[in-house]
């Protein structure tokens, strides 16, 4: 694993932990050897973690559509600045130069990216650990949600267990560090859960 892939919030959010995770986050990544692979912002909690990283001596690779670098938000501090032409080339390119991915507190845009790369593993497309950071419980009902979906046969347990779940940065890039991906197809058949 050499690169993390962060998605994030471009907004600060409602609590001071999470500008605090992010730094931490950044940090972490940066001080483990890793290269951190973000949205390209500066702006929220993506600038937060991108600002982290670099701060602790990092490698940060940004990705960012065009059109929002119009709008100037793009970071201009970054090792490396990919500008592509829309959301979906910025994912695709993100999974391309990302190991593993952490999903920090953010908004819809945040769980779309971190639940495409989820089905993308969970259809073998690629092996990389996906995660949520759950700082101060802001993931706490959709962890209970996916628990539900498996528990109501739309998600096989393996499938589900292929994401994980930490508070803390470093523990979740133990638990990536440590990861095996699943060896089962995805499909549920009616008699197995």
């Amino acid at each position: 694993m050499k690169s993390i892939c962060v998605f994030c919030g471009s907004s600060y959010g409602a609590q001071e932990a999470y500008g605090l995770s992010a730094k931490e986050t950044g940090r972490v990544i940066a001080e483990n050897g890793y290269r951190l692979v973000y949205g390209g912002a500066k702006v929220g909690l993506m600038g937060t973690v991108a600002d982290a990283a670099l701060e602790a001596g990092g490698e940060v690779i940004g990705v960012l559509p065009r059109s929002l670098q119009e709008k100037e938000i793009g970071h201009e501090g970054l090792n490396e600045l990919y500008l592509v032409g829309s959301m979906h080339e910025r994912k695709a390119l993100m999974a391309d130069l990302s190991d593993a991915f952490i999903a920090l507190p953010g908004g819809v845009g945040t769980l779309e990216e971190i639940f495409e790369v989820w089905t993308w593993g969970q259809l073998g497309y690629h092996q990389k650990p996906c995660g949520f950071l759950n700082i101060a419980g802001y993931y706490d009902q959709l962890v209970a949600f996916l628990d539900h979906q498996t528990q109501e046969a739309f998600t096989k347990k393996t499938m589900r267990d292929m994401v994980q779940i930490s508070d803390s940065p470093l523990d979740l890039i133990g638990k990536f560090e440590n990861y095996s991906p699943p060896s089962t197809p995805k499909w549920i058949k009616r008699d197995e859960t």
